[in-house]
C-alpha cells in the first residue's frame, strides 16, 4: 500500500495533528493492536491514525535518524499481523506501507475510523488466553474504553459521519481520476506518481474512498465531495453563493457569484474572489515615526479559515448552500451545520472549544492535507490572533439553541471604516483609557486565547468596558443594575461578553467569590483598576 500523505508530513506531524500518530521504536504487537483497535473505534470521529515502527520518539516526535527495522523483522511482522488481524472483532485490517525513511526502512500502519465499530480486540494479543477488550484514544494516549465511555462506544454503531458514509446511486465512474491525480500531487503523495500503473479503482481503495465487499464496492460521500466536477448532482445545493452589496448608496443592487465544482476548487474561486475585489492594503503614516503601518482590510489567512471551515463543518444533508454576504461594514459567512452539542457558544467565544464529534471527519482530513484547514480548532486561535495582530475587531460568532445554523461575521479594520483615520488617531484623550484597558486585558492573559483577548481589538467593546468601570467607580453594583446602565439585556452571553473579561484581567472582583451565584453578587473594582484610574483619571476618583 501507498500512503495517500507523504511520508516526511507524519514523521514532522503536519497535516495530521500528533495525537493521531503514534511511533514506535520496535514490535510490540500487545500495545500496537490495542493502539489499532482504538484507531479503528475512532471515538472522537477525527479520522482514525498511524502507526510508525522503527520510528523511536522523544517529546512527541520522531528521532532523527530513525531506527529503522531489518529484512528479518519487516518480514516478521508482516506475517504475524495475518494471523493478529484475525483477533479483531469484527473483523478489521490495518493498511500497511513499507517506507524507506533516512535510509532505513520503517513500517507504517494506516488505521482509518471502521465502519463497524465498536471494534476489540484480546489485551494481549499474544497471550494463550485471551480477553477482548475494548480501546479507545483519550488525547494522545489509547486506554481502555470503561464505563460511560464503553456505553457510548457501543452506542456509536452505524453512526458513521456523513461524509464517510457510501453513496448508494454513485459508481467509481462518477469520479474524476484528474481530480484525484492533481490532489495526491498537491499533497506531495507517492501514490500520484504510481498512478500510471493501478487502475482508478485500486487508487481509491488504497484512498480508502471506497465501501463494501469486493464485489459491491461502493463511494463513500467524500469520494464525491472533492473528486467529482458537480457534487451538486449528489448533494443539492452544495455549492458557495457570494453576494457583494458594497456599493453603500442605499439601493439593493448586488453583485452575486456562485462557486461550483469539487469542494476544494470552490473553496479556491471564494478566495480569489476575496483576494481581486474585497481584500484592500491600507498605509497609515504615524507622526514622529519613520515606519509606517500596513493593515489590511480582512487578513487573508482569516477570510482562508472561515471560508474552509464553512466547507468543512457545513451539513451537507441540508440542501442549502454556503453563504457569504459581503456589505460595507462586514462580511458574514453562514452555513447550515451548527456546532456540535459537546461544544458551548461560550466555550467557542473564550477560545475553550474541544470537540468530541466531527461532522465531516474524512473532509476536514483532506481538506488538511492540502493546507487548508488547521486541525482540532486550532483555527479558532489562528482566526482570533491574525485579528489582532492585524488590529481588526474580533470576530462573532452565532448560532441557534438547535445547533442547526452557525455564522462567521468579521468586520473591517478600523482604517477602512471611517473616511479619515487620521481623526481617530487625534482623538488620544479619548482613547487613553481603552489603550490602557487593551493593554490589561491582553497581558493578562498571554499564552491563553479567551473571551478577552478575543474582545481586545473591538473599540465599541472597549468603550464598553470603559463605562463599565466607571460605574464602578461609584461603588458595588449587581450585573443586573450594570446591564441596565448599559442598556443591554440580562442575558447570560452579556456577562460573557461585558464583564467576565474585566473579571478575567484582574479590574472587577465578584463581593462575594465563593458563591458566584449568590442572589447577592454585586461587582467591584480592585486595587489595580483603581490605580490604573488614579493615574489617568484622578478626578474621577471618589
Amino acid at each position: 500500500m501507498t500512503l495517500p500523505i507523504a511520508i516526511d508530513d507524519l514523521l514532522n506531524t503536519r497535516a495530521i495533528e500528533s495525537d493521531r500518530i503514534e511511533f514506535k521504536q520496535g514490535w510490540n504487537p500487545d500495545k500496537v493492536y490495542q493502539s489499532v483497535c482504538a484507531f479503528a473505534n475512532d471515538f472522537a470521529n477525527i479520522g482514525g491514525g498511524y502507526i510508525l515502527i522503527g520510528v523511536a520518539e522523544k517529546d512527541g516526535k520522531a528521532v532523527r535518524p530513525v531506527q529503522g527495522l531489518t529484512d528479518s523483522q519487516l518480514a516478521s511482522i508482516q506475517k504475524e499481523m495475518i494471523g493478529y488481524n484475525n483477533l479483531i472483532k469484527p473483523t478489521y485490517a490495518p493498511l500497511m506501507s513499507i517506507e524507506t525513511v533516512d535510509e532505513k526502512q520503517i513500517v507504517v500502519l494506516w488505521i482509518p475510523g471502521g465502519d463497524d465499530r465498536p471494534y476489540e480486540v484480546p489485551e494481549s494479543i499474544t497471550a494463550k488466553h485471551k480477553i477482548w477488550k475494548h480501546y479507545i484514544r483519550r488525547y494522545a494516549s489509547t486506554i481502555e474504553a470503561k464505563g460511560t465511555d464503553r456505553d457510548e462506544l457501543l452506542a456509536l454503531a452505524n453512526r458513521s459521519p456523513f461524509d464517510d458514509r457510501p453513496h448508494a446511486q454513485a459508481g467509481i465512474d462518477d469520479v474524476d481520476i484528474l481530480l484525484v491525480r492533481d490532489f495526491l500531487r498537491k499533497s506531495g503523495s507517492r501514490l500520484a506518481a504510481e498512478m500510471e500503473t493501478l487502475d482508478l479503482e485500486h487508487v481509491l481503495s488504497r484512498m480508502n474512498l471506497l465501501a463494501g465487499p469486493p464485489e459491491h464496492r461502493r463511494l463513500r460521500n467524500v469520494a464525491l465531495m472533492l473528486f467529482n466536477e458537480a457534487p451538486e448532482k449528489f448533494f443539492p445545493y452544495s455549492y458557495i453563493d457570494i453576494v457583494d452589496f458594497r456599493r453603500g448608496d442605499g439601493t439593493r443592487t448586488f453583485t452575486e457569484k456562485r462557486c461550483y465544482g469539487p469542494m476544494h476548487y470552490q473553496i479556491k474561486q471564494a478566495l480569489d474572489y476575496f483576494q481581486s475585489t474585497v481584500i484592500l492594503e491600507r498605509v497609515i503614516k504615524v507622526p514622529d515615526k519613520a515606519e509606517a503601518i500596513r493593515v489590511w482590510s480582512y487578513p487573508y489567512r482569516v477570510i482562508e479559515e472561515v471560508v474552509a471551515n464553512a466547507v468543512y463543518h457545513r451539513d451537507y444533508q441540508e440542501h442549502e448552500p454556503i453563504s457569504i454576504r459581503i456589505e460595507p461594514d462586514k462580511i458574514r459567512i453562514y452555513n447550515m451545520g451548527g456546532l456540535d452539542r459537546s461544544i458551548s457558544l461560550e466555550d467557542l467565544i473564550a477560545g475553550r472549544a474541544v470537540p468530541q464529534r466531527y461532522r465531516n471527519r474524512r473532509l476536514g482530513d483532506f481538506l488538511k492535507e492540502i493546507k487548508l484547514t488547521e486541525g482540532r480548532l486550532t483555527g479558532i486561535k489562528m482566526i482570533k490572533s491574525a485579528l489582532l495582530q492585524n488590529g481588526s475587531p474580533d470576530p462573532l460568532f452565532e448560532t441557534d439553541e438547535d445547533r442547526t445554523w452557525f455564522s462567521v461575521v468579521l468586520r473591517p479594520h478600523p482604517a477602512f471604516q471611517v473616511e479619515d483615520f487620521s481623526e481617530q488617531m487625534a482623538r488620544a484623550s479619548d482613547i487613553d483609557i481603552r489603550n490602557t484597558i487593551r493593554s490589561l486585558l491582553i497581558t493578562s492573559t498571554i499564552g491563553e486565547t479567551n473571551q478577552a483577548t478575543n474582545q481586545a481589538t473591538n473599540q465599541a467593546l472597549l468603550e464598553q468596558f470603559e463605562k463599565v468601570l466607571k460605574l464602578l467607580l461609584e461603588g458595588p453594583l449587581p450585573k443586573q443594575a450594570i446591564f441596565t446602565k448599559l442598556g443591554v439585556s440580562s442575558q447570560r452571553y452579556n456577562f460573557i461578553r461585558f464583564i467576565l473579561p474585566l473579571v478575567n484581567a484582574g479590574l472587577v472582583t465578584p463581593t462575594i467569590p465563593e458563591k458566584p451565584q449568590s442572589p447577592l453578587q454585586q461587582y467591584v473594582l480592585t486595587p489595580k483598576a483603581k490605580a490604573l484610574f488614579q493615574a489617568i483619571l484622578p478626578e474621577d476618583l471618589p
